[in-house]
């Protein structure tokens, strides 16, 4: 392939290289962009240093590099480049017949799939409006996410009663409402996945899968069907709990005397005292709307900071001890 070829191509792949797109020199690892592809030179600008001009990449010195891989047999040797070369094998990298190993420091030509010194593309800034949620799940985090501010929850133990209670019914306020929202969502997103098909966001990934849930038809069908298959009825017939709790209420006979019983304590929600709930939510917002000038805005950036928070809090799982019976219900 001549140079030409491969030139043309190389621009081609500049030309549709996504905006912002920061690539990282083999060597001295410096971050740079292009900022202009011309059909003699490509113009450069690095990122870590404080020259505010751009560098021009001459094209003869890409038909040179070019020479020099294609004359070496295991690729050219990147510590054979001359000073402040470094740039050209990260650019030469994006064409597709080349390829930078850093470990082996070469750049070699290659008919296969290749890599390239481009580095992730920067996030785009999100300019989103951020509104306040009417749902019940928020209202909750964000007093979650105060009590978590205003303890020390690192040591539970040294915490007050008091402040355990409203820690413990925080949590399972937002466990609880972040659970509907879940299923919600979830109900949604069912009918816009399919099957064998991730779908992926910022944060983390989905697929719609199949749960297996049996239930045993009509007693009497199922014995007969048995039956006709020459298997006893009496092999797959058991015992049933809900028969032998109705056997208990008409006789004297106690629960050990069928069930083996094992206890454990747990804590349970008994009421939430909503008003003041509200009340403290209330507190909250009137605090940002009420203050001005620099306190103001560092409290608005204490808030958007806690509304990022309050997307992983809302799901949050507790883990929690059941009472309960072997092989029985809470």
């Amino acid at each position: 392939m001549s140079f030409s070829v491969t030139w043309h191509t190389l621009l081609d792949e500049l030309d549709d290289l996504p905006e912002r797109s920061t690539l990282i020199t083999p060597l001295s690892h410096d971050r740079f962009r292009v900022t202009d592809v011309q059909e003699q030179r490509v113009v450069i600008e690095f990122l870590d240093r404080d020259i505010d001009e751009g560098r021009p990449l001459q094209r003869d010195q890409f038909e040179t590099l070019y020479r020099r891989i294609t004359d070496e047999q295991d690729g050219f040797d990147l510590d054979r480049l001359p000073p402040d070369a470094d740039p050209y094998p990260a650019v030469l990298s994006l064409h597709p017949r080349f390829e930078v190993d850093e470990d082996a420091k070469v750049i070699t030509e290659t008919e296969g799939p290749t890599s390239t010194q481009l580095l992730d593309s920067e996030p785009e800034t999100d300019t989103t409006e951020r509104t306040e949620s009417d749902l019940d799940v928020y209202a909750d985090a964000l007093l979650l996410v105060d009590a978590l501010e205003r303890h020390e929850v690192e040591v539970l133990e040294e915490m007050e009663t008091d402040a355990l209670v409203n820690l413990y019914t925080l949590l399972s306020d937002v466990q609880r409402n972040a659970n509907d929202l879940r299923q919600d969502v979830a109900n949604v997103l069912l009918n816009r996945l399919h099957h064998g098909r991730p779908v992926s966001g910022p944060f983390g990934s989905v697929q719609r899968t199949t749960r297996r849930n049996r239930s045993l038809k009509d007693d009497d069908k199922v014995l007969a069907t048995v039956e006709a298959a020459g298997i006893d009825r009496e092999r797959v017939l058991g015992v049933d709990r809900d028969k032998v709790d109705d056997a208990l209420d008409v006789t004297e006979l106690s629960e050990s005397d069928v069930y083996d019983i094992e206890e454990s304590e747990y804590v349970r929600k008994a009421e939430v005292d909503e008003e003041r709930k509200e009340t403290r939510l209330q507190g909250l917002k009137d605090q940002l709307a009420a203050t001005e000038g620099e306190e103001a805005e560092e409290l608005r950036e204490e808030i958007e900071e806690l509304e990022s928070r309050i997307e992983e809090l809302t799901e949050f799982k507790s883990g929690a001890s059941f009472h309960t019976r072997a092989g029985g219900e809470p």
